[in-house]
């Protein structure tokens, strides 16, 4: 995404947050640096499976994911490392110069950056939307 795409749509994210909204401007903010994070392949690969599978137990695996669900919290503990949440809060303090100027952003982005355990489940919730999002990719592609 282009320097300007991307000021473009946060300057969209900002305003729908401040008309009250709530588009998952905390996934957004996550998953804006997700690859900052390095994560194992194999295992994350690994780990989302077992979400997929635990949401699928539960029902709709294609229902609102929750921050505090079952599948979100068990893919926060899967990939839970002490390094891995460390690159996660310094790539959410890079994201500060983006969002200068952005009220209501920042304050979300400061609050993700004061509460690492809840910045590390944003990031398995927006990791397990992506992977959700690619299987109706592919079913929608196979049909």
């Amino acid at each position: 995404m282009s320097e300007d795409a991307l000021g473009a749509w946060l300057g969209q994210l900002e305003e729908a947050v401040a008309a009250g909204e709530d588009p998952g401007a905390d996934v957004a903010l996550v998953y804006l640096v997700h690859e900052d994070v390095l994560l194992d392949e194999d295992e994350l690969h690994g780990a989302l499976r077992r979400a997929v599978l635990l949401l699928a137990t539960g029902g709709d695996p294609r229902r609102d994911l929750d921050l505090d669900g079952r599948a979100v919290s068990a893919l926060a503990d899967d990939l839970d490392a002490p390094a891995q949440r460390a690159e996660l809060i310094a790539a959410l303090e890079d994201v500060a110069d983006l969002v200068a100027g952005l009220p209501h952003l920042a304050a979300r982005l400061h609050a993700l950056r004061a509460d690492p355990d809840r910045a590390w489940r944003t990031l398995a919730l927006a990791l397990l939307a992506d992977e959700l999002d690619e299987d109706d990719e592919d079913n929608t592609d196979a049909g």
